[in-house]
Order: C-alpha cells, then structure tokens, then sequence
C-alpha cells in the first residue's frame, strides 16, 4: 500500500481514545514506516471518545474524499440507560437528575422511536464539537459560559430495538442515520419522550457506507498490519 500517495485504512477505534488521538497514533506508525516526518492523514466523521467502531482513515489524495465520505450513511449500535440525566447524554459526566420509569414498558418504547425514523429536528450536545462564533461548544461550557445551539434537521432512516432490561431499565437500540446526528442527543430525546430521561452507556459505530466493522483493524493490531501491508 501507497500511504503517501493515499489510501483507506478502516479502523475500530477503541474506547475511551479521542478520533484525533487515534489519528495521531496511526499517522506516526506509518510516517515512522515509510521514512517520511508527516503523512498526510485525515479522518471522516468523528467519534467521541467513549465511542468505539468504524473510523475511516485517509492519507495523501484520499483526504480529498474526506467531505463526501462523511455524507454516507452510518449505522450504530446504542445502550441507554433510562431514569436519569447526565450533562454530557453519557457516561464523561455523572447523574444529574432522575425520573421515575413505572410506566415505561417495551410496547411505549416502540411507540416511541417510531416518532423519530424519517427527517427530525435535533438540538447538539453542548458538549460537542459544534462551533459558537469561532470557537467550539464544549470548550466554552467547560470554561463555564452558556451554550445555546440551533437545532439542526437530519435524517434516520431506521430505529430497530434490540432488547429492553425493564429491572435494569435498560435497553439497545440500532440506528440508521444520515450525516450531523449525534446519537448522544437522540438519546436524550428518547428519554425525554419517553417521560424518563437517558442517558448513553454505551455506543458502537458498527458501518460507515460500505464499511463494516467487520472490515476494520483494530488499534491493538494495527502494527502488524502495517507490516503486512506497507
């Protein structure tokens, strides 16, 4: 492979590791690998840190298929946990409301997430990478300022429940989305429609376009990898 002319790497990020962070450490292996001091190297569609799944990496020409890669389709694969709140929609902040769940059962759940399959209206995390006059929106509410975000319109194309623990109030839930959802912020809007709050305990971004996890190498595994490619 040609990684200073440009390639595709498809990679699994793993948890708890920023997609720049993964950027960074992949860019650096294979810089070292071919000899040079910087390859080239971009990423389509962030991932937050907590998240895990399908990053696609871009190095040389291919940066320049960055910007149409992020308007494919992407599918994830979401726990949430009901009857509390975070300021985050997951688990980088701790509980800060909760809400009673007695009346939440599997039938109002499906009921549910049928209101949110087609073109919806969605309000960012303020804990995002959104940008307010110049600068980005989770800097400034953790330097204590008030964010307020336009809500922006977006489409899922499908919402599938995969199962629902109603002693755990727990449930998994798989999305088909287009390009600016944020999972965290669909989250918060199924709990709210719901009348019980959540918040994300998990997520997995499982295919982006044609690329499934399947087909990704994992950060772990990655330098063999290379050495078998490069």
């Amino acid at each position: 492979m040609n990684f200073i002319e440009g390639e595709f790497i498809y990679l699994n990020k793993p948890y708890n590791m920023s997609s720049f962070g993964a950027l960074a450490r992949v860019r650096y292996l294979i810089s070292k690998k071919v000899g040079v001091k910087r390859v080239k190297t971009g990423h389509a569609g962030t991932l937050d840190p907590l998240a895990t799944g399908v990053l696609i990496l871009c190095t040389g020409k291919k940066t320049k298929q960055i910007e149409s890669l992020q308007y494919h389709t992407k599918e994830y694969i979401a726990t949430l946990q009901l009857g509390a709140t975070t300021a985050s929609f997951d688990r980088e902040h701790t509980v800060d409301h909760t809400y009673p769940t007695a009346h939440v059962t599997r039938e109002l759940i499906l009921q549910t997430l049928r209101q949110f399959i087609g073109e919806i209206k969605q309000v960012p995390p303020a804990y995002s990478a959104c940008k307010v006059n110049g600068d980005r929106a989770y800097k400034l509410v953790r330097k204590g300022k008030d964010v307020e975000l336009q809500a922006k319109t977006l489409q899922i194309d499908a919402i599938e429940l995969l199962w629902f623990d109603p002693q755990k109030m727990q449930m998994s839930i798989r999305v088909e989305c287009g390009k600016g959802t944020y999972i965290r912020a669909l989250a918060r809007d199924i709990g709210y429609a719901l009348g019980s709050g959540a918040f994300l305990t998990s997520l997995c971004r499982t295919r982006l376009g044609d690329v499934r996890i399947e087909d990704c190498v994992t950060m772990e595994d990655f330098p063999q990898w290379l050495q078998e490619n490069c």
